[in-house]
């Protein structure tokens, strides 16, 4: 299943009132470059790396600013008035640890002022861009500060040498409240799909999955939701049951929808290991 069939999927679970989402009209779903995991072993140069950022996927088509899903997000008409007629990528975002209020604020059928001059729109691609992502980078950097906004930032980029200084860098990261790095190839052309263009070098692994079923509680838990049934991007199947709040458990992320999980390493089977949930994807 590709990156498209997951939004259709989500796309078709989104009930009225479950999420305080715009009810805007769906389009088709951007085509974006999605990362893997970094390998156990990697050898940084040859990449850009910069910090990841806990935010909102959000695509700019020049005209309208998009959910990963191809929903509109409902933003303030004083903020994309100022963005560009190009397209551009990156993620609404608040600050380290602040993922939830972000996503509040960005889902709202009708945008609060304060909560998007609070946000910052954090470039990382130029979607149609020329040359490699280098060059790409360097443009962004021009674009952002020639339009001399505080709600536009392009994403510090910069190189690393070695495995040692990277893992370094990744550990200073997370002590101040960061989720981790991000690894782009500095020659690749502009790309689309989960790809090895990209790489996510986190403390625990994470990915996302599918809904499929909800597997009933038992003991304590029966009445309530006692594991989610998800598919993988790849097919493949398996529950995550830890993670789950007594609310999660009430009204569970609905069949169809996308979630993201945490993992520590996979089985001999392929299947991630301790898989953690973490929230819905919009």
């Amino acid at each position: 299943m590709d990156k498209r069939d997951f939004a259709r999927c989500l796309l078709g679970a989104l009930a009225p009132g479950w999420l305080v989402q715009p009810a805007r009209a769906a389009t088709t779903p951007p085509a974006l470059l999605l990362a893997q995991s970094a390998p156990a072993k990697l050898d940084p140069r040859g990449y850009l790396v910069s910090e990841k950022l806990d935010g909102v996927r959000a695509f700019w088509t020049g005209r309208r600013l998009l959910f990963r899903s191809g929903l509109e997000i409902a933003a303030p008409d004083w903020f994309t008035a100022r963005l560009p007629s190009r397209p551009l990528d990156g993620e609404l975002w608040m600050g380290r640890g602040r993922f939830e209020a972000a996503s509040a604020a960005v889902r709202r059928s009708k945008p609060v002022d304060a909560e998007w001059r609070a946000l910052r729109y954090m470039l990382f691609e130029l979607p149609e861009g020329a040359g490699d992502f280098e060059q790409r980078a360097a443009e962004l950097r021009q674009l952002a500060e020639s339009l001399s906004w505080e709600s536009l930032q392009a994403v510090d980029q910069g190189r690393i040498e070695t495995s040692a200084v990277l893992h370094q860098r990744l550990r200073e990261v997370v002590a101040a409240g960061g989720e981790g790095l991000m690894l782009h190839r500095a020659d690749a052309a502009y790309a689309t799909g989960r790809s090895e263009l990209l790489l996510k070098l986190k403390p625990v692994d994470d990915g996302e999955a599918v809904v499929i079923a909800h597997e009933p509680g038992q003991g304590a838990l029966s009445g309530t939701l006692g594991a989610l049934r998800v598919r993988s991007p790849e097919g493949r199947e398996f529950s995550i049951g830890s993670g789950l709040s007594a609310a999660d458990r009430r009204t569970p992320p609905p069949i169809g929808s996308l979630v993201r999980y945490r993992f520590r390493g996979l089985t001999g089977s392929g299947l991630p290991r301790f898989a953690t949930f973490v929230r819905i994807e919009t």
